[in-house]
């Protein structure tokens, strides 16, 4: 729930301060050149920003759940339990 109210307000910022910077601007990266409000320029970044964060926390939960069934599986080799202790 905390997480969820964090999005929200972050969210919030970005659409007002989007909103109070609309005004035109010029981007240019290596041989690419783009035009828009800086509202737009702003949403873009932020939206890209999201969808890398979002690969990331995939790769990781990946790579974790591929070791988690490796050591599970090592564990079932071995007789061993490898549950954490509640």
């Amino acid at each position: 729930m905390l997480i969820l109210c964090i999005a929200v307000l972050v969210i919030a910022a970005v659409v007002i301060f989007s909103v109070q910077n609309a005004a035109p601007v010029f981007v240019a990266f290596l041989v690419w050149k783009f035009g828009a409000s800086l509202a737009v320029i702003v949403f873009l970044a932020f939206a890209i920003g999201i969808v890398v964060a979002a690969l990331f926390s995939l790769a990781l939960r990946l790579k974790n759940a591929a070791r988690r069934r490796a050591q599970k599986g090592e564990s079932l080799k071995t007789g061993h339990d490898i549950s954490p202790e509640l």
